[in-house]
């Protein structure tokens, strides 16, 4: 050991925290991770033995965002806590509590542990989803300082969930912290190279279009980040004395479904991309179907405008890059069918 530090990933099964988890143990640092059920200790392993050889620098504990049990035991002795587990949800749920209680209170669990701890810092990981500016019609551009109104009824349960889970971070930080810091890494649309079958939700963008699931474009664009890129952050928003009280947004360029699409049969092999739509899909047939498809009538909204995010805080305080959108998507890809997920 270099003597780094010891780190605790909470959510180390997951596509974020296994890349985070990843790049701590790449940059020598000694790293615990928690998971629900130790029983999936082997299969992690397994995933990240395939990026770097953690040799005896990597544990397991287990700990549930809505349960007391394990958490101060995982967070005990650490340096940093990198709070990256949370519930995912690209469909509605009936109630927006399934999503909201186990986000907040499993960030208030991990805080709090971490203040117990005498940890120097949290990161925790949160979403543009809670950057946002009204929902109204319209263009626009959000930086840090926009904050989601989750009282906004047009408002998803995630953009929700995530902003109340934010703002209780920042609360508790602000009442008990003491000498643990806080920042949050907020990320837009990540993609990437997949470590498994337990992948993000986002990743579905570039999983339906290679799997022909969706039988054509919509108008919907997004910022897309990398998912190495936002592990990136998160270790200099652990380290950065300049990160601490500070939010930042992880967002690389903006890129409508057409453009990911050309950019998949232009670059991967014809058999790859053989059923990618070509056709674009009007924004009133997805508007009709969305009356029916919750999945779809969550983003129907969004169809047709530029909700753009910046970067340039992360950039300019932290010296972060973000690679380009080509490389991203396309490793993305790759890795969905070498993985057999397509």
């Amino acid at each position: 050991m270099d003597g780094k530090g010891v780190v605790l990933v909470t959510g180390g099964s997951g596509y974020i925290g296994g890349w985070c988890a990843i790049a701590l143990l790449k940059q020598g640092y000694v790293v615990r991770t928690t998971v629900r059920n130790l029983s999936r200790e082997a299969e992690v392993r397994a995933r990240f033995a395939k990026q770097t050889d953690p040799g005896n620098r990597l544990s397991f504990h287990a700990a549930d965002l809505m349960a007391d049990a394990g958490w101060d035991a995982a967070a005990e002795g650490c340096d940093y806590v990198l709070h990256v587990a949370s519930p995912l949800g690209v469909a509605e749920p009936k109630d927006p509590d399934e999503l909201i209680v186990p986000a907040r209170e499993g960030a208030k669990r991990a805080v709090r542990a971490a203040i117990k701890a005498g940890a120097k810092r949290v990161v925790l990981t949160s979403s543009v989803a809670a950057s946002s500016k009204d929902e109204g019609p319209g263009d626009w551009l959000a930086d840090e300082s926009c904050w989601t109104d989750p009282t906004d009824r047009r408002v998803s349960a995630y953009a929700k969930s995530k902003t109340i889970a934010e703002r209780a971070a920042w609360e508790l930080i602000a009442a008990e912290g003491g000498k643990t810091t806080l920042a949050t890494v907020n990320p837009a649309l990540v993609l990437g190279p997949v470590l498994g079958a337990d992948y993000s939700e986002s990743v579905q963008v570039v999983e339906r279009l290679l799997s022909g699931r969706v039988p054509g474009v919509p108008r919907l664009g997004f910022n897309i980040v990398d998912v190495r890129d936002v592990a990136d952050l998160h270790i200099r928003a652990m380290t950065a004395p300049e990160a601490a009280g500070q939010r930042f947004i992880a967002a690389g360029a903006y890129a409508w479904m057409g453009d990911l699409a050309a950019l998949l049969r232009a670059r991967l092999d014809p058999a790859a991309a053989a059923k990618v739509p070509t056709r674009k899909v009007p924004d009133l047939v997805v508007r009709l179907v969305g009356l029916f498809d919750t999945d779809l009538g969550s983003v129907a909204p969004g169809l047709g405008r530029t909700h753009d995010f910046t970067s340039a805080k992360a950039q300019n305080l932290l010296g972060w890059r973000p690679r380009p959108t080509e490389e991203t998507v396309i490793d993305c890809a790759k890795s969905l069918i070498a993985e057999g997920l397509v």
